[in-house]
């Protein structure tokens, strides 16, 4: 898996490229699988992958909703976040930087292509999984927030990439943007907001939920730039 594109519409050149966060700058999701198996396995219940692929990429609150109804938990999403962010907020400070992310990140930064991040993540857990990494995160022109209050809804739905491309100055039309992403919701969030997306998947995802994407690879230090467009590593 290291490049294949499942879509059979050329490749289009693209001006603005838009990162997710979580899985795709920087590996908190590994955190997060640890954690619901902790919570999960309190209840009696076991979180899978599969259920991790219907959760990843959402809001925190609407993930935990999922795990409720998913797993016929008697407790109320509420609790349910609570316990996990709990034990989350002390992991998010430590987390690295995922691979290729840093090279590529800086490699547009320095040609002045313009560069923002697009995450389900709220405000304060932004702020502890960035913590280590503030002069990286300075390289984006702008970030958009899962509770920002012109996101009306979550990933799936188009609402945070349509909110993202607008806050570039000029903003771009859709479909000039480029999508960084690791989870199916995201995927289907940055098509459906019409733009093309690069999805990075953990491997541990079932391959058949990455068929959506323009482009999928195993790392992004697999990204060949000049396939959109955008200036070649030399």
């Amino acid at each position: 898996m290291a490049a294949a594109s499942s879509r059979p519409t050329a490749l289009k050149v693209v001006t603005h490229v838009i990162f997710d966060l979580d899985g795709t700058l920087v590996d908190t999701e590994r955190f997060c699988t640890t954690v619901y198996k902790e919570v999960c396995e309190n209840y009696g219940k076991s979180f899978t992958w599969d259920l991790k692929s219907l959760v990843m990429g959402r809001r925190a609150l609407e993930g935990a909703d999922i795990m409720r109804n998913s797993l016929g938990l008697s407790v109320t999403k509420e609790e349910i976040l609570n316990e996990c962010e709990l034990r989350l907020k002390g992991l998010y400070p430590t987390c690295t930087l995922m691979p290729g992310s840093e090279k590529l990140v800086h490699h547009l930064h320095q040609h002045n292509i313009p560069i923002a991040v697009a995450s389900s993540s709220s405000r304060e857990p932004f702020e502890l999984k960035t913590s280590r990494h503030k002069d990286f995160f300075k390289l984006f022109h702008h970030i958009a927030l899962g509770d920002d209050p012109e996101v009306k809804n979550g990933k799936p739905e188009p609402d945070i990439y349509l909110v993202c491309s607008k806050r570039f100055k000029p903003p771009p039309p859709p479909e000039k943007c480029l999508v960084f992403e690791d989870a199916p919701a995201g995927v289907k969030s940055g098509l459906a907001a019409g733009m093309q997306v690069v999805m990075v998947p953990d491997e541990n995802l079932n391959k058949d939920l990455t068929k959506e994407a323009t482009l999928v690879l195993q790392s992004m230090n697999h990204f060949k730039p000049e396939l959109f467009g955008l200036p070649p590593f030399l």
